[in-house]
């Protein structure tokens, strides 16, 4: 096939999570073309028109959709997609709607809510409701991913509503431009991947944020350095571990379950991740669901595909095979 690999441009970008997307373009690259692919990349930029013309130039005959933001903006990653969708070429992971709902976290979490599905409670800057706020809250990005903006000091213990959003809007431009507070469950996180093979989602095995060599006085979450500075102590702190789902088999089918529903109710394909968090009740929560999750050698997705047998290959395969395949609901 003709594949055009759509991508972030990074040109002169020093941040660590953008150099990352030229990474997975060589691997992407690398993949398709050892599996027979004539290969060629394009990066998305604000001028559409320009996207337009090159595919209607490049004819390819799937587009395997790399965008994670334009002009660095997460909020607009739906937009080279939706073109390519207008054009109906054939497009890798989920399509353009499910990007731009599943990348507002609000969108999300308020999707999640009507279906009943559990996620943290939040609260926004503009909400002026006198709710009760005791406990912690960990002030996120309302579109930026990657851990964009998150350290310790995204936690705060507030006394009053007017307090949070004073936070919330201290750390708003650190976020993109938009930001809310979630209530912190201080306890065990895990990112579960799913791969679509054949036409049904298969869940892969799950992987837990090892957070037991943290120093006592550091928040148990994985922020900016945690992800993507490796010589800081964060990263080495926070590695990844496979749990087996023998031994904690009750634990593992719920996030199976949740994770499939998550697939369903935001009518996704290809591939994704779902991230949660458990806290002491022991009851998963849904933090968030990725749709574009790293296709980089060293991230999970990869991790969590070679622990379920799947070489780097079939991965590439069947995510090229899912960009042909008739949107349908997960049974």
């Amino acid at each position: 096939m003709r594949l055009l690999i759509l991508h972030d441009d990074v040109a002169g970008s020093r941040r660590p999570d953008e150099a990352d997307t030229m990474e997975q373009v060589r691997f992407v690259s690398e993949i398709a073309a050892s599996l027979g692919h004539k290969v060629s990349a394009l990066a998305a930029t604000l001028r559409l028109d320009q996207l337009q013309k090159e595919l209607e130039c490049r004819q390819p005959d799937v587009v395997f959709n790399l965008v994670e933001s334009l002009d660095s903006r997460g909020a607009l990653i739906h937009l080279a997609p939706s073109i390519v969708e207008s054009m109906r070429f054939p497009m890798t992971g989920s399509p353009a709607m499910a990007i731009h709902t599943t990348s507002s976290k609000l969108a999300a979490k308020t999707m999640m809510r009507s279906a009943d599905l559990p996620t943290p409670r939040w609260i926004c800057a503009d909400d002026d409701s006198d709710l009760p706020i005791q406990g912690r809250w960990i002030i996120k990005s309302v579109w930026e991913h990657a851990s964009i903006g998150l350290d310790d000091s995204s936690i705060v213990d507030a006394h009053c509503p007017q307090e949070l959003r004073e936070s919330i809007e201290a750390r708003r431009d650190a976020l993109g431009g938009e930001a809310f507070a979630e209530a912190f469950i201080d306890g065990r996180e895990f990112n579960v991947s799913i791969l679509e093979i054949d036409g049904e989602p298969i869940v892969l095995p799950p992987a837990e944020i090892d957070f037991s060599g943290l120093a006592d006085e550091r928040e148990r979450i994985v922020g900016y350095r945690a992800k993507w500075d490796a010589e800081s102590a964060e990263f080495r702190d926070t590695p990844r571990r496979f749990v087996s789902q023998f031994a904690e088999p009750r634990l593992m089918q719920t996030l199976n379950d949740l994770t499939i529903q998550c697939w369903r109710l935001f009518r996704l394909r290809g591939y994704a991740r779902v991230d949660f968090r458990i806290g002491a009740d022991q009851r998963p929560t849904i933090l968030e669901v990725n749709v574009n999750p790293c296709l980089s050698p060293d991230a999970g997705f990869l991790a969590a595909a070679a622990h379920a047998g799947l070489a780097e290959s079939d991965v590439i395969r069947h995510i090229l095979a899912a960009a042909h395949q008739p949107l349908t609901l997960a049974r």
